[in-house]
């Protein structure tokens, strides 16, 4: 198995920071992937537990309920999708996938089960610190002396950001974090096309990344707020921009909509992501 590219190896991991930020719980087969993840989190101030194979990870998270989870795609016996799947069933928790594999089958079926980001190995330790990191921050609450942001309505949704509920004419809507994101932050901005790139930016905090990330979490918040998914009136694709969100569904369908969200801004060249450290490949959409 592939294992991640460091700039260079921890020392020693602390068996518990005086101050965890989090709790993170690891799950990989391979012993030094494992190592190394474990003390870069650790070294950044997280507790961290460690789990080689799925029926494991399951019985750690049942101890003690971790606030992420990374998540190896290619475990032995209990692949990462069913551990995340069976994750999710208990209840909310962020996942971000690991794959050993550049294949975009394999990213997007991570994304599919609910996974809210994957990195490909090879991948830099640090660059998956920081988006532990962001995933966190945006799963806590507020502090008390912010204003928790205001409700937000339209078109019969409704979400309220403090609760982190988002309903649809009534009825509650399953969200993983980042689908909530994406539909608060498009409530917030009616009728203004955002590409891409922006919506990476200011909803899941990184400047770097696949972009195909977007593309598939709108493609299933589409599929659960859109009456008909296939043709979307409420989050509609901008042709050479982005997306826009439509407050009123007016308008007609978009012509060869396949609630797959791509458009001309999706296609052309490869996305290469070229954070510090990044070590993986250059990644072609093809959506």
């Amino acid at each position: 198995m592939q294992q991640p590219h460091p700039a260079h190896r921890p020392g020693p991991a602390a068996a518990r920071p005086p101050e965890a930020t989090g709790r993170i719980l690891v799950v990989d087969d391979d012993p030094t992937v494992a190592e190394i993840v474990t003390g870069y989190l650790v070294r950044a101030g997280h507790l961290v537990d460690r789990a080689a194979d799925g029926p494991a990870a399951l019985a750690r998270a049942a101890d003690h309920w971790p606030d992420l989870v990374v998540l190896d795609l290619m475990l032995p016996g209990m692949d990462g999708l069913e551990v995340c799947a069976r994750l999710r069933e208990r209840g909310p928790v962020p996942v971000i996938m690991l794959t050993a594999r550049g294949d975009e089958d394999d990213r997007v079926l991570g994304l599919e089960v609910g996974a809210d980001d994957y990195v490909t190995k090879p991948f830099s330790p640090r660059e998956l610190v920081l988006r532990v990191e962001s995933v966190l921050r945006r799963t806590r609450p507020a502090p008390t002396a912010v204003p928790a942001p205001a409700p937000l309505a339209a078109a019969g949704l409704a979400v309220d950001p403090a609760a982190r509920r988002a309903t649809k004419n009534g009825t509650e809507l399953a969200l993983t974090l980042r689908e909530f994101d994406l539909l608060a932050f498009l409530l917030r901005h009616p009728g203004r096309a955002f590409g891409r790139e922006e919506l990476m930016r200011e909803v899941w905090g990184w400047d770097f990344g696949d972009l195909s990330t977007v593309t598939v979490h709108v493609r299933r918040l589409r599929g659960k707020v859109e009456d008909d998914p296939a043709n979307p009136r409420l989050i509609r694709t901008v042709w050479g921009v982005g997306y826009r969100f439509e407050p009123v569904g007016s308008g007609e369908p978009e012509d060869g909509a396949d609630g797959s969200g791509s458009g001309a801004d999706e296609s052309g060249p490869g996305v290469h992501e070229s954070g510090p450290g990044v070590a993986g490949p250059a990644t072609r959409e093809e959506n």
